[in-house]
């Protein structure tokens, strides 16, 4: 049976289990057509019962840097053009952006949320993942 697109999907790393999600959204200018377009991935733990600790990372539209909104893009797709790249579809990118949240301080025992610019995860998080693809 398929998954339901939109429902958090689950990961473990490291003993803890983890759902993401990801979203796009864009601004809409004093009600106008929408501009800016934003991708956001979002890690949620739960430390307690009722505790909850989330990780936000977003990427937003800019120069040199592309973020789903059709074309030739799909629709997990962000990266900087001419550069690294991640589809954060794919559960291998969404642990690498894990690893480096944690590397950088986040600490998902400390009920919160946080919010990082993606763009500064992203060179980091590529190297991983292409180190965890590398055989043997």
């Amino acid at each position: 049976m398929p998954r339901k697109a939109h429902a958090p999907r689950r990961l473990v790393a490291d003993g803890r289990e983890y759902r993401w999600t990801h979203s796009h959204s864009h601004r809409r200018p004093n009600g106008g057509p929408p501009v800016d377009c934003r991708q956001t991935l979002t890690l949620t733990y739960r430390p307690g019962e009722r505790a909850v600790s989330r990780f936000r990372v977003v990427f937003d539209q800019g120069p040199g840097r592309y973020v789903p909104g059709g074309g030739f893009t799909g629709s997990g797709d962000v990266g900087f053009v001419r550069g690294p790249d991640l589809n954060l579809h794919e559960p291998g990118a969404v642990r690498a952006l894990l690893q480096v949240a944690l590397r950088r301080g986040w600490q998902p025992d400390v009920p919160g949320e946080t919010t990082a610019d993606g763009w500064t995860l992203l060179e980091e998080a590529v190297a991983l993942r292409q180190s965890a693809l590398k055989p043997g």
